[in-house]
């Protein structure tokens, strides 16, 4: 979940793994896979950022570090 907040300062979180799309027109835009759109007060860069810091938090990578391979399981 990230944290952002709307055109009247109330906060809400948002599920980063169903953002669809973030765009600038000028307000700033964040569109969900369901159809749902919020307008908040952060720039696109902003949400975009928060969406990398999601990702890599969940995925367990730090700066500079990079997480270990996958390998495919086969219960042959």
């Amino acid at each position: 979940m990230i944290k952002l907040t709307r055109l009247d300062q109330s906060q809400i979180y948002l599920n980063a793994e169903f953002i669809q799309s973030v765009e600038s027109t000028p307000d700033t835009h964040v569109v969900l896979i369901n159809g749902h759109s919020y307008v908040v007060r952060e720039s696109d860069d902003e949400v975009v950022a928060r969406i990398i810091n999601y990702r890599r938090t969940v995925n367990g990578v730090e700066a500079g570090t990079a997480r270990t391979a996958l390998h495919v399981v086969s219960s042959e």
